[in-house]
């Protein structure tokens, strides 16, 4: 990923990857003490969001401060990435 087209279809196949499981979660729930059947553990928008955050804050403490991201689209869809399995 490399530049905001690619970035864009990155939230496009997420988005359908949470659709896709919503629609399994529907017709053979899984335990709700295990993630679903494609991997979410964060089923809702805030939840998402929250350990999208929270996992970019802790990813960021093991860099320097100073050390600059080589791949900004890279980077946006890893903490978006990490929204999905992240508590």
């Amino acid at each position: 990923m490399n530049d905001e087209q690619s970035f864009i279809g990155f939230i496009e196949t997420l988005g359908s990857d949470f659709a896709s499981e919503r629609v399994s979660e529907k017709t053979t729930p899984s335990s709700p003490y295990e993630p679903g059947v494609s991997g979410w553990e964060n089923d809702s928008i805030d939840t998402f969001l929250d350990a999208a955050a929270a996992w970019a804050t802790a990813s960021t403490r093991s860099f320097p401060p100073s050390a600059p991201v080589s791949n900004v689209w890279q980077r946006c869809a890893s903490i978006l990435l990490a929204g999905k399995f992240y508590e």
